[in-house]
């Protein structure tokens, strides 16, 4: 694949192994870097409202949860200081831009503070300079919308269908189209976060950029290697039982 130069100022160190002592100094304090997340297909209103007051108990920074599940998050949330977070152009990525700036608009307008926007995968792939462009571009419209509304907009590479290249590439894509964070995974894909991916990530990013784990971190040995590696962010399902382990451990 041929290369081209993204012009970003160079990172500063960041400094991974402080983050994760911070982030594993209490159970309060690791729920504030967890996004509580909920996107199965199947998932019910009841679902949803559990998940949301589990996020209000625990503190974590946000619950995520299906688009057509936001307004109904944002409700239940009211009052807590919780966000809503949601997903755009999930998990394929290959909706049209206009559709996931569209989308976009409208789930800050119900009340959506996070966005986990897909890139596209297969455009960033095929390798050329316009395709690096097109896919800043695609993500660019989604941070213009989230600018204007406070809101935090975290791009999900996908990283299980990339080359080491590739990450590389997208990671620089993300950071120069202004996004917030530069995420792993889906979920819904052949492979989930990994330390090496994490590591890559936050190569890139420096200090510039959050790096969040997604995708089989389902443990509090899991969270801990994440953070290590550079991890800043995690979602999971499985939030409430790492809060936990940790709880048992101090």
């Amino acid at each position: 694949m041929h290369m081209t130069t993204v012009s970003i100022a160079e990172p500063a160190t960041y400094d991974a192994a402080a983050f994760a002592a911070q982030a594993l100094s209490s159970p309060a304090a690791l729920a504030a870097i967890l996004d509580h997340t909920l996107l199965r297909p199947e998932s019910t209103r009841a679902h949803i409202i559990r998940l949301c007051h589990e996020a209000a108990e625990h503190r974590f920074a946000c619950a995520v949860v299906n688009p057509v599940w936001v307004g109904v998050a944002v409700e239940t949330l009211a009052g807590t200081g919780v966000r809503t977070g949601t997903v755009v152009g999930f998990p394929l990525g290959a909706s049209l831009p206009g559709s996931k700036a569209d989308q976009a608009k409208r789930l800050v307008k119900l009340g959506a503070l996070d966005l986990d926007m897909v890139l596209s995968i297969g455009i960033l792939k095929s390798g050329t300079k316009d395709d690096f462009d097109a896919v800043k571009k695609d993500i660019r419209g989604v941070v213009d919308v989230a600018r204007g509304a406070g809101a935090v907009v975290k791009v999900i590479l996908e990283t299980c269908l990339l080359s080491f290249e590739e990450k590389h590439r997208a990671t620089e894509i993300a950071l120069a189209a202004g996004a917030h964070f530069v995420q792993t995974s889906t979920g819904f894909s052949t492979g989930g976060a990994t330390v090496d991916d994490i590591t890559l990530m936050r190569s890139v990013a420096g200090d510039r950029m959050g790096v969040k784990a997604t995708g089989g971190v389902r443990s509090l040995a899991d969270a801990s290697a994440m953070l290590h590696a550079g991890a800043t962010r995690i979602g999971a399902s499985a939030s409430v039982k790492i809060v936990t382990e940790l709880a048992g451990k101090i």
